[in-house]
């Protein structure tokens, strides 16, 4: 079902119970299946991209029986982080953005509850639920549902991926304006869909929420461009140089990634020298501060 991203559909509000009816999600990454259609295995899990947990057996969760907590923090004005704190999953921390025009959700949590659904509609009412990327789908029919039927935006690319096709359901390729003021893209290298989501800001000095298309690194000042981050697969230095030139279009002094960590000034700027450098040690360059095999 395609729908214009301003829309929103005027369903009944749910509470987290109504909305996980149907649902079973997996319990290593959390993204939703069907309950009554789904796979004996979960093939995100499946993809060397993730995982299986260290028993190598598939495990599901009935998400009405989520006992895990989520809070709302606000990281910088008009910018909040759903944080999690136990349940399933692989932890990732979800943004939800507020304009004058709307609010968008970028990522979602793999956990629902009335506490988080009440905080989150206080904000003022959603537009878009963007998923970066398939790791990324979480809970998302449940959270459309319980927030009034926003769309769930899910790149054409990656739409194979979906374990359960949300009702209110937005296909979309390449760049779109998803409110005036916020821009979402897909620059690929992660899944063929990775995207990201570029906001002017508070400050109109530009803010991008990268997911894990772009991933910023512990010391708060570079960044990473992988295939899978817990396999350690890394992409080619064509590709996170492409991945990052795609980013550069967007001016933004700020960038915020799905597992909390950030780069806070001079985001565009790092994500260039980072490609660079991810390119020149993925070309050889450096083998010679290797040891021994890069000698030659």
């Amino acid at each position: 079902m395609m729908q214009n991203a301003s829309d929103v559909v005027r369903s009944e509000m749910l509470d987290a119970h109504a909305a996980v009816r149907g649902i079973l999600q997996c319990a290593t990454c959390g993204v939703e299946y069907d309950a009554a259609d789904h796979p004996d295995v979960c093939p995100i899990c499946a993809d060397e991209r993730q995982y299986f947990p260290a028993d190598g057996i598939q495990h599901w969760s009935d998400p009405s029986r989520s006992t895990g907590r989520i809070d709302l923090v606000e990281l910088e004005e008009g910018l909040f982080a759903l944080r999690g704190v136990e349940g399933v999953g692989i932890g990732q921390e979800p943004n939800v953005l507020v304009s004058a025009h709307g609010n968008v959700m970028v990522e979602v949590p793999a956990a629902i509850t009335d506490a988080a659904i009440e905080a989150v509609r206080a904000l003022g009412p959603m537009r878009a639920i963007i998923p970066s990327h398939p790791h990324m789908f979480g809970l998302q029919s449940a959270w459309s549902e319980a927030l009034g039927g926003a769309a769930v935006w899910i790149a054409r690319a990656d739409a194979a991926w979906l374990g359960r096709v949300p009702a209110h359901l937005h296909l979309w390729d390449g760049e779109e304006q998803v409110l005036p003021g916020v821009t979402a893209a897909q620059l690929g290298g992660h899944f063929p869909g990775s995207a990201v989501v570029h906001w002017g800001g508070a400050d109109e000095r530009g803010v991008l929420l990268s997911g894990d298309t772009i991933a910023p690194n512990p010391d708060g000042r570079t960044l990473a461009f992988m295939r899978s981050y817990p396999n350690r697969i890394p992409l080619s230095g064509a590709v996170a140089l492409r991945v990052a030139e795609g980013a550069a279009r967007f001016d933004f002094e700020r960038l915020h990634g799905n597992f909390a960590g950030a780069v806070l000034q001079d985001a565009r700027e790092a994500v260039l020298a980072s490609a660079r450098r991810h390119a020149a040690w993925a070309s050889g360059e450096h083998d010679d501060l290797t040891g021994p095999a890069g000698q030659g």
